[in-house]
C-alpha cells in the first residue's frame, strides 16, 4: 500500500472516530458535574423552629460576666478620673456664672480655662470610651466562637431545623411562643461545659468609663466555630 493511500485511511479513521464519540456524548445526555450530581434532592421536612438572643446570651455566660466584671475593674481608675475632671469643669462654670463683677480680661480668661478643660474632657471620655469598647468587641468575639459551638451542638442534639438570632432591635419576629426561646438553656449548656464559675453576687459590672454617650456599637455575629 503506497503513502497516499495508507494517509487518507488514517485521516477517515480520525474522522469516523471524531463523529462517533461525538454521537456518544449526544446519546449520553449533557456532563453534569460531580458536585451537582452528588447534592442531596431538597424535600419538605417537618419544622422544628427556636428562638435565641444570641447577643445577650454571650454576655449572661459566667465567661461572660466576668470578662464584663474585669473590664469594669480595670477602667474603673479612668471612670473615677474623668468624673472628677467632670466635677471640676463643673465648679468652674458655676463660679464664673456667680461672679458678674468680674472684668471682662478676666472673664475672658476663666472662660478659655474651662474651654481648655472641657476639651480635654471630651477627649478624655472619648478615647477611654473606644479603648473600652474594642476590648469588649475583643471578648465578645472570643467568648462568642465559643457559644455558638455549643449553640451548634444544642441544635442537633433536639433536632431543630431553624434557629433564628432575635437580638437586634429591628428583629422581624413579632410574636412566639416563649417556649420556642432555647437562650436561657444555651447559656446553661455552656457554663457546664467551660469550667467558669458564676461571678460572686454584687460584682461590678459598670459599662465604659465616660462622661459622654459611649458610641453605639453591635458585637460582630460569631461565624461558624473553627
Amino acid at each position: 500500500m503506497n503513502r497516499k493511500v495508507i494517509v487518507s485511511t488514517l485521516a477517515v479513521a480520525v474522522v469516523s472516530s471524531g463523529l462517533s464519540s461525538a454521537l456518544l456524548a449526544q446519546a449520553a445526555g449533557p456532563q453534569v458535574p460531580a458536585s451537582q450530581a452528588a447534592a442531596p434532592k431538597p424535600e419538605a421536612i417537618p419544622a422544628k423552629i427556636a428562638l435565641i438572643s444570641f447577643e445577650q446570651a454571650v454576655f449572661a455566660t459566667n465567661e461572660g460576666q466576668k470578662a464584663l466584671n474585669d473590664l469594669s475593674t480595670k477602667y474603673q481608675p479612668q471612670k473615677t478620673k474623668i468624673e472628677q475632671e467632670g466635677a471640676e469643669v463643673d465648679s468652674l462654670k458655676k463660679q464664673l456664672q456667680g461672679s458678674p463683677n468680674l472684668s471682662d480680661a478676666e472673664k475672658v480668661s476663666r472662660a478659655r480655662t474651662i474651654d481648655t478643660k472641657e476639651k480635654a474632657l471630651q477627649r478624655d471620655g472619648e478615647d477611654a470610651s473606644a479603648a473600652y469598647q474594642a476590648e469588649l468587641q475583643e471578648n465578645y468575639a472570643r467568648i462568642a466562637q465559643k457559644v455558638n459551638g455549643t449553640l451548634q451542638t444544642y441544635i442537633t442534639q433536639n433536632g431543630f431545623t431553624l434557629v433564628l438570632d432575635v437580638s437586634g432591635a429591628q428583629s422581624n419576629i413579632l410574636g412566639a411562643d416563649p417556649r420556642t426561646d432555647i437562650t436561657r438553656a444555651v447559656i446553661e449548656a455552656y457554663n457546664t461545659t467551660s469550667g467558669v464559675a458564676a461571678p460572686p453576687a454584687g460584682a461590678p459590672s459598670a459599662p465604659a468609663p465616660t462622661r459622654t454617650a459611649p458610641r453605639s456599637t453591635t458585637p460582630a455575629r460569631p461565624g461558624t466555630q473553627k
